[in-house]
């Protein structure tokens, strides 16, 4: 944990923050072991910013990460700051169990993701109406428009 809780000061460190003043860094470790780092970044149209944890998140899932384990938010502030609602619906999507939260000094509050988050919306509640969950496939009625794996033998067969 401790090495975890330091990449996320690190990272911290490099947040983009000018209009809050408010730095977040975070660390997520894969079920695989590997590390990922963000920071927040803001921008002057609020809604444009992105938190560190999905920095760090989208990071790792980019790198084909799709199991992730633990993240860990350090951001300023004497008090440990836990996630907003939008990075822990986020964390739900990729298996996120646990999530630490922790101040510069080092002060900690851990906590599973399931406390944080009783009731996720997850790829489960889509089955029926967009195809399998966590399939790479498209849905069956955009295949039927082209998209997905095999096009290229059905448009030879259309010629």
């Amino acid at each position: 944990m401790a090495g975890l809780v330091t990449a996320a000061a690190r990272a911290r460190l490099l947040a983009y923050a000018p209009y809050s003043r408010f730095r977040v860094g975070a660390a997520v470790r894969t079920r695989e072991g590997k590390v990922y780092t963000g920071a927040n970044v803001e921008n002057a149209s609020y809604p444009l910013s992105h938190c560190a944890e999905r920095v760090a998140i989208h990071k790792a899932v980019s790198d084909g990460h799709r199991h992730l384990d633990t993240v860990v938010v350090v951001a300023d502030g004497e008090t440990p700051a836990m996630p907003c609602g939008a990075c822990r619906q986020v964390m739900a999507e990729f298996g996120v169990r646990r999530v630490i939260a922790a101040s510069p000094s080092r002060r900690t509050r851990v906590r599973t993701l399931r406390q944080l988050l009783a009731d996720p919306f997850l790829p489960e509640r889509l089955l029926g109406t967009h195809g399998k969950a966590g399939s790479r496939e498209p849905p069956r009625r955009l295949r039927r428009l082209g998209a997905g794996r095999g096009n290229a033998r059905r448009r030879r067969r259309l010629r």
